[in-house]
């Protein structure tokens, strides 16, 4: 499925990421995956969206995929965001989980001429986000401690305001916001405060989809919100 995409490699800095284009029209639609996944999770989309006749670009997030990187971070991935926006302009987004937190951050960051993004199954705090990570590798106090401290030294924030509703409560985008009821990854209250924060958004819960929300229905809503 990638392998018939037109694919080019970017450069933010000392990394390089990879893009992937499925040529169409002038209307363009870029694809941001979440943690632990890369462009291939959209394969399923991607067929759904060709038939609307537009442009698809993915990229592969930082450390991710064919992307180089040690590591992974929603500040970092907006850079890349940033970069293929330039080159491509896109007039959508489409994010799937803390891809979907990394759009908001990045519209928040860098005003463009984006007209709608779509949200699936997205944190909205990066507190949540976070929490889950140390869960995962059972980190003790100590270590915990000294990760939130690293990471607020680094990007000069408090981890308490890296929040989506903080990036939406000014935006003048169009979203729409998708989750789903039984996601066991991030829980359907992250999309709720999402949805409440952002005037903009139409927010669509889903049953029995989990957190990948890889179905047609959820393919139907996304191309009747680009088209409406």
């Amino acid at each position: 499925f990638l392998e018939e995409s037109k694919k080019e490699k970017l450069k933010y800095e000392n990394a390089t990421f990879q893009t992937y284009m499925w040529k169409g029209n002038e209307t363009k639609i870029l694809l941001v995956h979440g943690w632990e996944s890369n462009s291939s999770r959209w394969e399923k989309i991607v067929l759904y969206l060709k038939n609307t006749g537009s442009t698809i670009i993915a990229l592969d997030a930082p450390a991710h995929g064919l992307s180089q990187g040690k590591k992974f971070s929603v500040p970092q991935y907006s850079l890349f965001i940033h970069e293929v926006v330039q080159k491509y302009q896109p007039q959508y987004l489409i994010g799937h989980s803390i891809g979907g937190n990394a759009c908001l951050y990045y519209q928040h960051v860098f005003p463009t001429e984006i007209k709608k993004i779509i949200v699936l199954g997205a944190p909205c705090d990066f507190e949540i986000i976070l929490n889950n990570y140390i869960a995962l590798l059972s980190l003790n106090s100590k270590l915990t401690k000294e990760l939130k401290e690293k990471w607020e030294l680094e990007y000069k924030q408090k981890i308490e305001d890296f929040s989506a509703q903080l990036f939406v409560q000014n935006s003048k985008i169009k979203g729409l916001i998708i989750h789903d009821i039984e996601d066991k990854t991030v829980a359907i209250n992250e999309g709720k405060k999402i949805a409440q924060a952002w005037k903009e958004s139409l927010f669509i819960e889903t049953k029995e989809l989990g957190h990948s929300l890889q179905d047609e229905k959820v393919f139907k809503e996304i191309s009747a919100f680009l088209i409406e």
